[in-house]
C-alpha cells in the first residue's frame, strides 16, 4: 500500500484544515485500518487518531479530541483528518499510516510521506 498525504499548509490559530491521505497499490483499502500521526519539530512522533476498516470505530489522542475528526471513504481509497480550532501546538508534520490490524501504538506497516501543518498564533 502506498500512501500520499496532502492538505497541509499555513493557517492561523482557530482556523480549520482538512488533511487527505490517498491510498494506492491495488490492495483492497477496506482491509486496512488507518491512523494519523504527527511530529513536531524537536519532538517524537505522536499518535493523533485512528479509524477501523469500515469506519465504525475511531479513537483520538486527548490533545485533539473534540477538535479533530478522522473519517474514510473506502470507495475513493481515502482517509481524512478534519482539524478544527487549530492551535499553535498542532504545528507538525502529519503522517497517515495503514495496517491490516487495528494498531494500538505506532507499529503500522505502511506510512505516507507527511504533510506540514503550521499554525500561527
Amino acid at each position: 500500500v502506498q500512501l500520499q498525504a496532502s492538505g497541509g499548509g499555513l493557517v492561523r490559530a482557530g482556523d480549520s484544515l482538512r488533511l487527505s491521505c490517498a491510498a494506492s497499490g491495488g490492495r483492497t483499502f477496506s482491509n486496512y485500518a488507518m491512523g494519523w500521526f504527527r511530529q513536531a519539530p524537536g519532538k517524537e512522533r505522536e499518535f493523533v487518531a485512528r479509524i477501523s476498516w469500515i469506519g465504525t470505530s475511531t479513537y483520538y489522542a486527548d490533545s485533539v479530541k473534540g477538535r479533530f475528526t478522522i473519517s474514510r471513504d473506502n470507495a475513493k481509497n481515502m482517509v481524512y483528518l478534519q482539524m478544527n480550532s487549530l492551535k499553535p501546538e498542532d504545528t507538525a508534520v502529519y503522517y497517515c499510516a495503514a495496517d491490516r490490524n487495528l494498531v494500538v501504538g505506532d507499529k503500522y506497516a505502511y506510512w505516507g510521506q507527511g504533510t506540514l501543518v503550521t499554525v500561527s498564533s
